[in-house]
């Protein structure tokens, strides 16, 4: 074997298996890492800082790949819950589950984190306030490590890592095959690579990858969900009385014209909306940075509604990709509209954002978000805004500004057992990239999960 672990994917999951499997310091163990992306100091995005409000679509994305994952330049937001960020205590335990997300937590406080802010909804008025309105405020202690101080982590672990493991940055792997002895990983250029135990963890954007992996393999998977929605930028002094206490509220609301559940997501206080491209498709995001000299005037957070297909349509992520690919094609990129355009059936113009009294943090399209997001989903999100006001008033004014879309897409979920393993002994699917896991929290977790497991194993068979 060339490697006892081989891990193909250098996202939180990869990081903290890698990083695990290295606490064991009295065995001489090969790990390798294999990344389609750059190293943390080469993850430049060509147009960031350029005056291009369309994405170039690079061949391998900067922002959405490399050391770090889609994570690396996130808002760095490690939600501590059970209640939302996957489904990782169906597989572990939650008690379990929770021990592992709260020792990421003192690894990454270790590692560049320390004095960062721990938010927490426990015993929150905000709750009562929330309910009194029909809106559900979730439970969750939230470490903020911001876009720059969660940046410095992965530079300390990578630092940390690098002598210990070999890292194979600008590499695809296109194929894992089972072998007697473990694994063979078949690279891009042909090269065969093997290992006694392989960890898979390619995230979101390794999604088509993986499910031709299983394919292959005859890995079983089940449909996942797709969320579909627009990211809201508002004064940052009208959510002030939230994020100040809560930083991250996660907040649903269901419907009285569908009971449809429209949630909030990542928000990001005194943040940036921004730009990424997940399989050449550009939709929008946002983060903030812990150091204040950077914040911004504004809040920005996503308002998302969940659709799952099943019978006879089963790709959710095909359906998410068609309703992103048109708003490419209509706005060259994302689009933004103010909120008093929208209800009054009128696309914004350059001229009625200029005139706005929230200043844009992403340079978009203005057009009109009804001709491209379903109505269904489109009036479940004027209905979110409109119950939002209730609690932070100013949330539904006319200046309010929409980007869209926003997609989170998430991988069909892999066939795992307790130990997020296959049915194939010793090859692992960890991260975002197993349907298990969609947060920074989760997927991390995951990958300290799977790396006691096989230190565990190797052991028992000493």
């Amino acid at each position: 074997m060339d490697y006892d672990v081989l891990i193909i994917g250098a996202g939180p999951g990869g990081i903290f298996t890698a990083y695990e499997l290295t606490r064991d310091t009295g065995r001489a163990m090969k790990i390798a890492v294999y990344e389609l992306g750059n190293p943390l100091d080469r993850r430049k995005c060509p147009i960031d800082g350029e005056k291009v409000k369309s994405c170039i679509r690079c061949k391998t994305c900067s922002i959405m790949s490399g050391f770090g994952g889609a994570g690396a330049f996130s808002d760095g937001k490690y939600n501590l819950t059970n209640d939302f960020g996957g489904s990782l205590h169906e597989h572990v335990g939650k008690s379990r589950a929770m021990e592992l997300m709260k020792y990421v937590d003192s690894i990454n406080l270790q590692y560049g984190g320390e004095g960062t802010k721990l938010y927490s909804t426990a015993n929150s008025a905000i709750k009562q306030m929330c309910l009194q309105h029909g809106l559900h405020l979730l439970d969750a202690q939230v470490r903020h490590l911001g876009t720059d101080i969660n940046y410095v982590v992965l530079e300390n672990l990578y630092h940390e890592l690098k002598d210990k493991v070999h890292f194979f940055f600008g590499t695809a792997v296109s194929a894992i095959r089972k072998t007697e002895g473990g694994f063979e990983v078949t690279l891009d250029d042909g090269k065969t690579v093997k290992a006694a135990q392989c960890v898979v963890s390619v995230g979101r954007s390794g999604s088509k990858w993986m499910e031709g992996v299983c394919r292959e393999m005859k890995i079983p998977t089940h449909s996942n969900r797709v969320d579909i929605g627009v990211r809201v930028e508002i004064p940052a002094a009208v959510f002030s009385h939230l994020t100040d206490e809560l930083y991250e509220s996660k907040i649903v609301y269901r419907t009285a014209k569908f009971e449809d559940l429209v949630r909030t997501f990542c928000m990001n206080p005194h943040g940036a909306v921004v730009s990424e491209n997940t399989n050449g498709i550009v939709t929008v995001n946002g983060h903030s940075y812990e150091d204040p000299a950077r914040h911004t005037d504004n809040t920005n957070f996503a308002l998302l509604v969940s659709k799952h297909f099943s019978e006879p349509f089963k790709d959710s992520n095909g359906y998410g990709e068609s309703i992103a690919r048109l708003s490419n094609m209509l706005g060259g990129g994302v689009i933004v509209q103010r909120f008093g355009d929208l209800v009054r059936g009128r696309r914004s113009t350059p001229g009625r954002i200029a005139g706005s009294f929230v200043t844009p943090t992403l340079t978009a399209t203005p057009g009109d978000l009804s001709l491209v997001i379903p109505k269904r989903i489109l009036d479940g999100i004027i209905e979110m805004i409109y119950a939002l006001d209730k609690i932070a008033p100013g949330t539904a004014n006319d200046d309010t500004l929409l980007y869209g879309v926003e997609v989170k897409f998430y991988n069909m979920e892999v066939e795992l057992d307790e130990n997020l393993e296959t049915q194939y002994r010793g090859l692992y699917v960890i991260g975002d990239g197993s349907g298990v896991t969609h947060s920074l929290s989760h997927a991390s977790a995951s990958g300290v999960h799977v790396a006691r497991k096989i230190l565990s194993d190797m052991n028992h068979s000493v």
